[in-house]
């Protein structure tokens, strides 16, 4: 019950905001895990790898809700595509090594400087283009939005929302496009965390490397249902108002990944 109630919130996050699902699902996972016999030191990578997993199937279901509003622009998908899997890929080996009380402090600082772009953070973008952006330069974005994704255990939403914004695409096609790109981010890390979990570690039952499937099919499960609402509401909701009530929210689970 705990991973559908889970999953469900990150899902409504994922349609709504497009950032920030990733991030609740780690900090509560980390909490959970111990629980699940995963030990200590393998928690904060369980946590990264399950979380990425999940998300997969949450971004589908986001991404799809929102190509049917034509909110997904799949030109600049395809341009961000090959860099988030190379980077991806490399984040999670790089994750894969370092300690869990690193990968602690990097996920809980990266949920204050999360919270502070919600809160206070009006990228400055071009005028606004129904061209949807391309080019070499947003692979390498993809590079860059694909490592860190892996390291932090998201989707990239808030870090590929910015950059689309900036770039002058509308917000709601900068979520819709984020959620696509989720998947990309999802797919590849969790492949990358499955084959870098250390044979005859002492995981759970039902673990494949560092991805816990039962944790992660209990999250996807409840997000698909809900993402689509996420979705909804983002077309209907006043954004500033909300984005700040949801800075708080990271500004919790980020102090408390600190003193946790």
């Amino acid at each position: 019950m705990a991973y559908l109630v889970l999953g469900a919130c990150a899902g409504l996050l994922a349609g709504l905001l497009g950032v920030g699902g990733g991030l609740v699902i780690v900090a509560v996972l980390a909490r959970m895990l111990p629980a699940q016999g995963v030990p200590a030191d393998s928690v904060m990578h369980v946590a990264l790898a399950t979380s990425l997993a999940s998300i997969i199937l949450t971004g589908l279901s986001s991404a799809r809700s929102h190509h049917q509003r034509g909110s997904v622009l799949w030109t600049s998908v395809r341009w961000l595509a090959p860099g988030l899997v190379i980077g991806a890929l490399l984040g999670s080996a790089v994750a894969s090594q370092l300690p869990a009380q690193t990968l602690r402090l990097a996920v809980a600082l990266f949920c204050l400087l999360a919270a502070a772009q919600l809160a206070f953070g009006t990228p400055r973008r071009k005028t606004e283009t129904n061209e949807p952006p391309g080019g070499r330069g947003l692979t390498l974005a993809g590079l860059a939005i694909g490592g860190l994704s892996a390291v932090v255990g998201i989707g990239g939403g808030s870090l590929t929302v910015p950059l689309l914004v900036w770039l002058g695409v509308t917000p709601v096609r900068a979520v819709g496009t984020s959620a696509a790109c989720g998947v990309v981010i999802g797919l590849a890390a969790a492949v990358g965390y499955a084959a870098s979990g250390p044979a005859g570690a002492d995981l759970p039952a039902g673990s494949i490397g560092y991805v816990y499937l039962p944790a992660a099919a209990g999250i996807a499960l409840a997000s698909i249902l809900c993402a689509p609402f996420g979705a909804k509401l983002a077309h209907r909701l006043s954004g500033p108002a909300l984005k700040r009530v949801f800075a708080l929210l990271l500004l919790a689970v980020g102090a408390s990944l600190l003193w946790g």
